[in-house]
C-alpha cells in the first residue's frame, strides 16, 4: 500500500506515536514503509491492508542516522552499519526492548 493512501486508522496510530514522543523518520532506502525513532532507535513500519500498521524488521540501533543491523562477532553482538559497529551492550539491548514494547504498546 503506496503512503500516499494511509487509511484514517493508520494516520491515528501515527498520530498517537508523535504524542508519544516519536518521531517521524525519512529512510530514503525504504520509501513504502514508515520509519519513527525515539532517542537512538528506530524502527520501519509497513502499513496493512486491514488498516494498520505492523513492525518490518527488527528495531535499529542508528548509527550517524543509519539503520544500523545487529551481528554477532568475537562472542559478542554489535550494532553494525556500514564500517562502523557500536557494541550491543545489556543497557543497549535493554533500551530497544523498551522502545520497541513502547511502539507496539502504542499501535495496539
Amino acid at each position: 500500500m503506496p503512503l500516499r493512501e494511509l487509511t484514517p486508522a493508520q494516520i491515528a496510530a501515527l498520530e498517537r506515536l508523535l504524542a508519544q514522543g516519536f518521531s517521524p523518520v525519512v529512510i530514503p532506502l525504504y520509501p513504502n514503509f514508515i520509519a519513527v525513532r525515539r532517542d537512538a532507535y528506530a524502527v520501519l513500519l509497513a502499513p496493512v491492508e486491514a488498516g494498520g500498521l505492523c513492525f518490518y524488521g527488527e528495531a535499529c540501533y542508528l548509527i550517524d542516522g543509519n539503520l544500523s543491523v545487529r551481528m554477532h562477532r568475537g562472542g559478542r553482538d554489535w550494532f553494525v552499519w556500514k564500517g562502523r559497529q557500536v557494541e550491543a551492550t545489556p543497557e543497549l539491548l535493554a533500551a530497544r526492548k523498551r522502545f520497541l514494547d513502547d511502539v507496539a504498546r502504542v499501535l495496539n
